[in-house]
């Protein structure tokens, strides 16, 4: 299997009709930016159990010059999740009105994106345009995915479906074939709402009233003053200065964790030519980035963080890496269901973007009179007083979102990135490592068998998983070296769901995606 090549754009998403969606505007001239906004409405139609309009969304974007931009679309927890709210509760539940507590970041990060393509002196193509696919989807209906079907089974199987997602999503209490024709109508309705009204009526006006009587009504702790307060945020990106370039990831702990892999894997001169040894090195590079997460974490993040991606820290870290034995369990952070999505244009302009629900299906709340689902990104916080990560109004959760972004040094961009909570670093050092380290085509870097440690949901667990295509030599290898092996199918969407872009010095764009999804990499 080859990546595909095109010299005006390129596209990757983990669903083929959200890359459809993105080409359409690239080919009327739209930005890379729009297009993403169109795929991002799509995605959110025909991959509703990874991602919403009720979620939130992560920007990286690279420029043709200049410093790239990182737009954190993270709400955060509503004014009415107070100790008080959760008094009869030890932890967070994972699902129903306690676990959707915190405001849905994605739409507003939209409209901050398109913001940004005004200001970069290009004028917006009308929202009518971008989301038509989307409402199209909506109200027509799009075919039931494998995944999809399967993330139903797991719900029903789950039990308590509330009452309004059972509606919605399991009509007549029959889960939807693989194939069949599904509809989101109500949605349909709200999405040609934000066409008319502008993207930010999802925080101000009839369409917010709506939405914070629905929460109310369904006992979440979302206001609508919480949704009025709600802006998203623009960053300067956290960055890696690598013997291959520069990498760049969102300024959040989970972005850091990914850029310390790799740091921590250049520092070691891993070069990839004996697999064993290399997926053992980049576990245990893993495990000293989980605990300077946990560290950074503990300390309220406090520490500057591009301190800790100085040479020196690497150095030190890359030091403490066993290379011989495994070095002993660490715990994970958790899952997570999301989409990544990459797109180049033939302006400059390259994106990497990340929408996430965080569990399959969030929350499983659906507001009745909108049909939007939304997000439990707020299961991350907890409850314990006085800790960096327990709940309180207006603060915002530890989050797993991390896109990524690389400048060559031999002048080649890049924007890959995955799902998939604690795997998404992992997934990611895989296939950067495998296409600029070791050299290997793009699809080959995306496709070849992945590994998972940590747990994919349910409790903590610290055993490596492995996809069944590894051969026999690498799993004895790292059987030998302490390592806790669970095999996984050939292809498993527990190793993420992934994709990589790339923009060649001569123009070229190169896109790879991941068989594992139900994806498509594709340009003009």
């Amino acid at each position: 299997m080859q990546s595909n090549i095109a010299p005006n754009c390129m596209v990757v998403t983990p669903h083929h009709l959200a890359t459809q969606s993105a080409l359409a505007v690239l080919r009327e001239g739209g930005t890379a930016i729009e297009a993403m906004v169109s795929a991002a409405a799509t995605v959110a139609v025909v991959y509703p159990h990874m991602n919403s309009i009720g979620g939130d969304s992560f920007w990286l974007i690279v420029p043709p010059t200049g410093e790239p931009v990182v737009i954190e679309g993270c709400g955060p927890a509503g004014s009415l999740a107070t100790p008080d709210f959760f008094k009869d509760y030890k932890n967070i539940p994972f699902k129903g009105p306690k676990a959707a507590n915190t405001v849905a970041g994605a739409v507003g990060a939209w409209e901050e994106a398109l913001k940004y393509v005004s200001e970069c002196g290009y004028q917006r193509m009308s929202l009518s345009k971008l989301l038509a696919d989307a409402i199209m989807y909506a109200r027509d209906g799009f075919p039931v995915t494998k995944s999809h079907h399967d993330s139903l089974k797991n719900i029903q199987a789950e039990g308590s479906v509330p009452a309004e997602f059972g509606r919605v999503f399991i009509p007549d209490g029959k889960i939807p074939k693989v194939g069949e024709t599904f509809c989101q109508k109500q949605l349909a309705k709200t999405l040609q709402h934000l066409v008319e009204n502008g993207l930010n009526s999802f925080y101000k006006g009839e369409l917010a009233k709506l939405i914070a009587e629905d929460m109310e009504s369904l006992g979440m702790p979302i206001t609508k003053s919480d949704l009025a307060n709600y802006a998203p945020v623009r960053k300067v990106p956290l960055r890696l200065l690598h013997s291959h370039g520069e990498i760049f990831n969102i300024p959040l702990p989970q972005g850091l964790l990914s850029l310390t892999i790799l740091g921590i894997l250049d520092k070691l001169g891993i070069d990839g030519q004996h697999e064993g040894q290399f997926v053992h090195a980049a576990v245990e590079a893993t495990l000293q980035s989980f605990k300077m997460r946990d560290n950074y974490i503990k300390e309220h993040m406090k520490t500057d963080p591009n301190s800790l991606l100085s040479s020196q820290n690497l150095f030190k870290m890359a030091k403490d890496v066993n290379l011989q034995h495994f070095s002993g369990a660490h715990p994970c952070k958790g899952s997570g269901d999301t989409i990544w999505m990459g797109i180049m244009d033939n302006k400059g302009f390259s994106v990497s973007f990340i929408q996430s629900i965080y569990f399959q299906f969030g929350s499983n709340m659906v507001l009745p009179r909108t049909g939007i689902l939304w997000h439990n990104r707020g299961v991350a916080f907890n409850l314990e007083k006085d800790h960096a990560l327990c709940i309180e109004p207006g603060k915002k959760p530890y989050h797993t979102l991390n896109p990524a972004a690389a400048r060559l040094r031999d002048g080649r961009v890049l924007v890959y990135g995955t799902r998939g909570g604690d795997g998404q670093p992992q997934t990611q050092s895989a296939i950067f490592h495998r296409y600029v380290v070791q050299g290997k085509d793009a699809q080959q870097a995306v496709t070849e068998p992945r590994w998972l440690y940590g747990r994919t949901s349910g409790p903590p667990e610290t055993t490596l998983k492995l996809e069944g295509r590894f051969n026999a030599e690498t799993i004895n290898y790292l059987k030998e070296r302490g390592h806790d092996i669970v095999m996984l199918p050939d292809y498993s969407e527990h190793t993420g769901q992934a994709g990589l872009l790339i923009r060649h010095p001569d123009g070229n764009m190169e896109g790879a995606f991941d068989v594992r999804s139900n994806g498509s990499a594709a340009g003009f």
